[in-house]
């Protein structure tokens, strides 16, 4: 290949092979239509609102940027922000909001609120006030609310009647988003949510005047003033949340929720006629209620609590009421975290992932079995998926969309299924990257770690191969699946002569409750330990691999284990490189933290035994460490004390500072392509291979 066409440069361009794939359907209640999103081809950033006619399979363009913007997009700040939560890198249309009937669709462009017909195929402006963000249709499909300046406000579908139903009262406050915490975090990236009826809103209110304030800079224009950023650092102050019911015509009644005891809004949901529900958490994370709320009164009643010694565990989709009014829950018990329906549980011993729908008669949800590398769809009892690889679906009334990845193709394979049966797919217009993985998934060592042992394309047995470690590591997060995808980059890396391991150890989802929760206060211990017994376990019997020459890389928390190996055992990582990682997790934000770790204010030798900063006298491998300098998320100060440290303990290294770089890694073509070739000039020269 050119350097125009390398693989690297195609990676960048394609977002790693994922543009072009379709994404967040909305299936019509009367089952015509199909809503989604996709660029026009897999080098195309730009997001278009499609329908597809589920009869015909037609597709047509209902929301075009290009068309609708007639110009360049611009993005405000709190919509860089947004997406800085999400790791959303595309452009155009890259949420959208739908009434009941998936007919009006609503969504942001350059801080502008459109508004789209499925029917009709209209598409047209509203006049909100901008910047709009995330805006969304009432169920009855008769307005649209959206936040503006920290203000929710109201429009008619027809742009009449434009006002504000809740103003903050200072700076520091905000109607209808989502905190950093909740969007970092919990995964809630929503602030307000419809009554079924659409006359009403539960809304969030947020309050960040007691939260620290950090001070980001961009070293390579002095003259710009530093971004100032509310961040709850572990052990310090949150954002305060509470909520209120908000009728159309702006008058609101407060929800009586315990915001002391339970200080975090983990999700609410409101639906189907029911009363709106909502999951609270203690500070330490140990117990969940579940609260219905009277949206007439604003009192909650207690319908379920969970405990744990530990952490109770959040899952997406619940709670939820089924229509005929059960409560949905997700419980951890007896080896697995189970999906609960009313008071009968309905998984079996299968490790619930997600709830995905909700009906009278099934659950529709995805979940592993004993194979964590796979994610499959069940329907109750039934399981939707058919081939192996990891997958996800909507549902709405008979009409099914599937999702499957897998080992066998590039990219997502998108079915329509109506009753069960396949009846059509959505394209996908991804680019095929040209790359198999020369990959084999294992499970090794008495822990039964899954592991993917990646060899360069052209490897010939008996050829003795540099290792390179390339995890994550941490918690919530999982690298070794059974889909192609996974192994595209960690191919690249093989290619440039090493034999690449991906291991996923404790903490990782997918094999219950006590697996996750093995790392409580020791992530140093655990996920390091887990690195070097798959490293072992695997050299054991792939012989090819020479233990003489290992390095590790990675990337946020796979930053911190890199840099952890080479400090705490040198004896096995002779080379390493740590991206954006956590040397501190004083430092790191409080729900996360706190829930591995606990406060630090109660366990300083807990954080003091997982820090990096103390370790810098033992360094004596080759350690490059990398980091942006406009990180929000694992700010620089993380890498720079680590650095310190290490110039005052006499420690040699190499810090690369990335200017105007946040946690997400450069995607330009030739910064991307020049990122990883440094990378690997540096990791051969520190092994002494070159």
């Amino acid at each position: 290949m050119t350097s125009e066409n390398s693989f690297l440069r195609l990676q960048a361009r394609t977002q790693r092979f994922t543009l072009g794939s379709p994404r967040e359907f909305r299936i019509a209640a009367d089952g015509a239509h199909l809503l989604f999103l996709r660029t026009d081809s897999g080098e195309d950033r730009t997001h278009v609102l499609w329908r597809q006619d589920l009869a015909t399979g037609a597709e047509t363009r209902l929301g075009d940027p290009a068309v609708l913007l007639g110009g360049a997009e611009e993005l405000s700040a709190p919509e860089r922000a947004r997406r800085e939560r999400s790791r959303e890198q595309g452009a155009g249309v890259v949420g959208i909001g739908t009434d009941a009937a998936a007919r009006v669709a609503a969504f942001a462009l350059s801080g502008r609120l459109f508004a789209a017909d499925a029917v009709t195929g209209d598409a047209r402006g509203l006049p909100a006030a901008t910047p709009v963000v995330d805006p969304r249709p009432n169920p009855t499909g008769t307005h649209v609310a959206y936040v503006t300046d920290n203000t929710l406000r109201v429009i008619g579908i027809d742009g009449s009647g434009d006002r504000a139903l809740a103003t903050p009262a200072g700076d520091d406050e905000a109607w209808g988003l989502a905190e950093f915490i909740a969007a970092e975090e919990m995964g809630r990236t929503r602030g307000y949510w419809w009554s079924p009826d659409g006359t009403r809103l539960l809304v969030a209110h947020t309050d960040r005047s007691e939260v620290q304030r950090w001070y980001i800079a961009d070293p390579a224009n002095p003259g710009a003033e530093p971004a100032v950023v509310a961040y709850p650092a572990a052990g310090t102050p949150n954002v305060k949340v509470r909520l209120a019911v908000v009728a159309l015509d702006g008058t609101s009644v407060d929800v009586d929720w315990d915001g002391t005891d339970l200080p975090y809004l983990v999700t609410a949901h409101w639906s189907g006629g029911g009363r709106p529900l909502i999951a609270v958490q203690s500070r330490d994370q140990r117990t969940v209620q579940i609260r219905a709320v009277d949206p007439d009164t604003g009192a909650t009643e207690v319908l379920h609590t969970e405990t744990d010694d530990t952490w109770v565990e959040i899952t997406p989709g619940v709670p939820a009421w089924t229509p005929d009014g059960r409560l949905v829950r997700i419980t951890a018990r007896d080896g697995a975290n189970r999906l609960v329906v009313g008071d009968t549980e309905v998984s079996g011993d299968l490790q619930v992932r997600a709830v995905l729908d909700v009906r009278d008669d099934d659950v529709l949800y995805t979940a592993s079995a004993d194979d964590p590398t796979q994610v499959h769809v069940y329907a109750g009892d039934h399981q939707l998926s058919t081939v192996d690889g990891v997958h996800s679906a909507t549902r709405s009334g008979d009409v099914v969309v599937l999702t499957s990845w897998s080992l066998d193709w590039s990219g997502p394979r998108v079915q329509v299924l109506r009753g069960g049966t396949a009846v059509g797919e959505v394209t996908t217009r991804t680019v095929d990257p040209g790359v198999v993985p020369n990959v084999r998934l294992l499970t090794v060592g008495e822990r039964n770690l899954r592991v993917a042992l990646l060899y360069p394309t052209d490897h010939q047995p008996g050829t003795m191969l540099p290792v390179l470690l390339d995890p994550y590591g941490g918690p919530h997060a999982q690298r070794v699946l059974s889909t192609r995808n996974a192994y595209l980059g960690p191919q690249w890396l093989a290619d440039q002569g090493f034999a690449v391991l991906v291991a996923d150890g404790r903490g990782t989802p997918g094999r219950g409750p006590a697996w996750e929760r093995e790392i409580a206060f020791d992530f140093a211990g655990v996920t390091l330990t887990d690195q070097i017994d798959a490293l072992h376990a695997v050299a054991a019997t792939a012989p090819d691999l020479d233990l003489t020459h290992v390095a590790i890389r990675g990337w946020s928390y796979g930053g911190y284990l890199s840099a952890l190996a080479v400090l705490r055992a040198p004896e096995v990582f002779h080379a390493a490189i740590a991206g954006a990682p956590v040397t501190d997790w004083r430092l790191y934000d409080t729900h996360y933290t706190e829930r591995y770790l606990g406060h630090p204010t109660t366990n300083p030798d807990v954080y003091t035994r997982n820090s990096l900063i103390d370790d810098a006298p033992k360094l004596d491998r080759p350690l490059l460490i990398i980091h942006g300098l406009a990180d929000d998320n694992v700010v620089v100060a993380h890498a720079i004390r680590l650095s310190s440290a290490l110039v005052a303990a006499g420690r040699p290294h190499a810090l690369l500072p990335l200017p105007g770089v946040t946690h997400m890694t450069p995607q330009e073509d030739d910064v991307a392509e020049n990122f990883l070739l440094l990378q690997i000039r540096w990791l051969k020269s520190a092994l002494g291979i070159e």
